[in-house]
């Protein structure tokens, strides 16, 4: 087949500008083949470089003593005791979906999966989080059933629990739907298995399902904005076969038990391409691939379509040549492809090879090591404005509405759709403050969330960002559990825009800031940018994914209060409305500032929570966010089918969203009291579990009214 000629449209239809096709006649000083081309193309982009981020990805904690490995493998992992470990990352499959939401959310699940068991872990639990734009739009009904339905259908065909996520809806996400997958796994920590190609001459195997052309060019398409072209991009798709995948996990992991594995790496973005390069990268080996051994389904495919192919199913392994035999063994068993294609070379060089021919032969650390790293201009966001008067509103009917809106009535129809139980280890459902998974075979668990605010993010970048690593450690708070650390999911529109950029230099600040503060390093994630659709950015959504252990299941805190308990209100109460779910909801307004977080208070009431609980001293826990208290106290109303009285109090009072806060249920408020007095963290009592309604001050709202108004408000405008 004829190559084309190297033009100038073919090189930006690659994404790459005139500065880096420079680059890269500079550093191999000639004009690259069109598999080079496509090879450079797929290693520099957004999605794989991280060109316009390292420089600010740098500036966070990602080290603690129960770090065992932080960001650059597939994965995060952190210690548990007991020589275990939790395996964690969340990562974004945000374009995909959008064009072709079934698949694009299937295989964001399956690739996260990948990463997961790829180091050893078997996962045990995901979640997501999904932002769709407005409720009405004509293409949301079908975006959100789609990804639903794709989320579902491959997490609960491969058989992992989702146990916990975030759905909201927004008019920035009209044009750029945002899904963000989450999973996380168990390994013993003797057992941990890394990308790093070593040894010279070593068999570079693949491993899985065979290649096709699906994907192809995928990771360039994750690393562009959207316009009237976006139906062309239908085929950057892949597509994905959970049932392959979970016989690649079992083969894997039987593998793995005998000894053949030197090193393994999931093939995600740019398929083959990134997987080679990055296990040379960093064993700092050279690769020589010969891809008429690369297993596939599609006749006359060329070295371009084979190096940039997202078929899924699929992983690299540089193999200990010995246990040839045996390694083959486990995936003939499997019914999955097993070939030897390449070898690793002691020269820094990518040489790859079709039927006798030089198709590349580059410096393999060129493609990584020295990939474009932009420290691009950025602007401070400015100071929001003061918020404006609020109106007055009735109380009763101002939670009614709320909580009947689609961002706050029950997600039951989602998650619904997934399969919570599946390994019989799930302690807590989705629905709670978060998903709760034992450890099998243990008394121990461990606790998943995912967190962020946009619309604070977009206020104030900086409180944005430490507010969402604030409520994801209250939220593992409130469930009991020691908070280990935290995953990222870094959703940004384009960071050639000065504005732009800023919003995302500000989140990292609040991010890194908050994470040090509360001792939740950032171990793994992901960084999507480009999130536009005809120039209109989404809202800046660094989502937060945090894991914390349960030491024991008995020091698992509920929702669910008693009849009869007192409620005490934990942290200081201002009233602050700006950017507040109530204003946004009711009066679709979104002015003021976002709350700030006092990241010291967080952690003082944070603390406070988990050690009560060992005290016995409370019944349940809630942590306070969107909506404020009342928010809080319908939910906890909600899940008991027991009336809630709260004492008396203004707008601020019941629908501010001030941090660091909780609502407590205690049998005697009184030794919860005496200790947050000698803790120094204020508490208050607010309210009693009485009667069959909920009261707030004097507004009344029956159980049948907020069941009601809860359960109808996502059902009727998506299903």
């Amino acid at each position: 087949m004829q190559e084309p000629d190297i033009t100038e449209k073919l090189i930006a239809d690659h994404g790459l500008k005139p500065d880096e096709y420079q680059r890269i006649l500079d550093l191999i000083g000639r004009e690259p083949s069109f598999t080079e081309l496509g090879i450079f193309s797929a290693m520099w982009n957004e999605h794989c470089s991280y060109k316009s981020s390292k420089k600010w990805l740098r500036t966070l904690p990602t080290e603690g003593p129960q770090v065992i490995c932080g960001p650059g493998e597939n994965a995060g992992i952190v210690d548990i005791g007991e020589g275990q470990a939790v395996v964690f990352k969340m990562e974004s499959h945000n374009h995909p979906s959008y064009i072709e939401p079934y698949q694009g959310a299937a295989t964001g699940v399956g690739g996260i999966l990948r990463d997961v068991f790829t180091m050893g872990a078997r996962p045990i639990a995901a979640m997501n989080s999904l932002s769709f734009g407005e409720i009405n739009h004509p293409k949301t009904k079908s975006l959100v059933n789609g990804v639903v339905e794709g989320i579902g259908g491959y997490g609960n065909c491969f058989g992992v629990p989702t146990v916990g996520g975030e759905l909201r809806f927004h008019r920035a996400y009209n044009g750029n739907c945002l899904v963000n997958a989450f999973a996380a796994g168990l390994a013993e920590t003797d057992s941990i298995f890394y990308s790093a190609a070593s040894g010279v001459g070593m068999p570079v195997v693949y491993l899985g399902a065979k290649t096709g052309r699906d994907g192809v060019g995928g990771a360039t398409m994750a690393s562009a904005e959207f316009d009237e072209s976006i139906e062309e991009k239908r085929p950057t798709v892949q597509v994905g076969d959970p049932f392959t995948e979970k016989r690649l996990m079992e083969a894997t992991l039987e593998l793995m038990q005998t000894g053949a594995v030197i090193s393994i790496q999931d093939m995600g973005a740019a398929g083959l391409t990134c997987s080679a390069v990055e296990m040379g990268d960093k064993g700092s080996l050279g690769v020589r691939l010969n891809l008429e051994d690369v297993p596939i389904r599609e006749e006359n495919m060329t070295a371009y379509e084979m190096m940039l192919s997202e078929s899924q199913e699929r992983m690299l392994m540089v193999l200990n040549p010995e246990l040839e035999a045996e390694a083959k063994a486990v995936f003939d068993k499997w019914d999955l492809d097993f070939a030897i294609v390449g070898e690793t070379l002691a020269e820094d060089r990518f040489l790859v090879m079709h039927h006798s021919e030089v198709k590349a032969d580059l410096p393999l650390k060129a493609l990584s090591g020295t990939a474009p790293e932009y420290d691009r201009p950025w602007v401070e966001t400015p100071p929001a404005p003061v918020l404006a008067e609020v109106p007055e509103i009735d109380t009763a009917d101002a939670l009614l509405q709320l909580i009947g809106s689609p961002n706050y009535a029950s997600r039951r129809w989602v998650y619904e759709q997934y399969d919570h139980t599946v390994m019989a280890d799930t302690v807590v459902r989705p629905g709670s403050n978060a998903g709760v998974v034992r450890v099998h075979g243990t008394s121990k668990a461990l606790a998943f969330t995912s967190d962020v605010t946009p619309r604070y993010c977009k206020a104030n970048p900086y409180e944005g960002g430490k507010q969402a690593v604030a409520e994801a450690y209250r939220n593992l708070c409130a469930t009991g559990a020691h908070p280990l650390a935290t995953t990222d999911n870094l959703n940004f529109g384009n960071p050639e825009k000065p504005e732009i950029m800023g919003q995302f230099v500000g989140c990292i600040k609040g991010i890194g800031e908050a994470c040090a503060a509360l001792d939740m390093p950032i171990v793994s994630g992901n960084v999507s940018l480009y999130n536009e659709t005809d120039g209109e950015a989404i809202l800046p959504t660094p989502t937060i994914g945090a894991v914390g252990l349960l030491r024991h299941l008995s020091e698992l805190i509920g929702v669910v209060p008693k009849a009869g308990n007192t409620l005490v209100l934990l942290g200081k109460t201002n009233g602050h409305l700006g950017q507040s779910a109530l204003l946004k909801e009711l009066f679709d307004r979104e002015d003021g500032d976002a709350p700030h977080v006092d990241l010291e208070a967080e952690r003082a009431a944070g603390e406070f929570v988990c050690y009560t609980q060992i005290k016995e001293l409370i019944t349940a826990a809630h942590d306070l966010s969107d909506g404020g208290l009342a928010l809080a106290a319908a939910d906890m109303v909600l899940a008991s089918g027991l009336g809630i009285a709260v004492k008396e109090g203004d707008t601020g009072w019941f629908f501010g969203e001030d941090q660091a806060r909780y609502i407590l249920a205690c049998e005697d408020a009184e030794p919860a009291l005496n200790l947050a007095l000698k803790m120094g963290v204020p508490a208050q009592v607010v309210g009693w579990v009485e009667g069959e309604a909920l009261r707030l001050g004097e507004a009344k709202v029956s159980l049948d009214d907020l069941r009601g108004a809860f359960d109808g408000g996502l059902p009727a405008k998506v299903a």
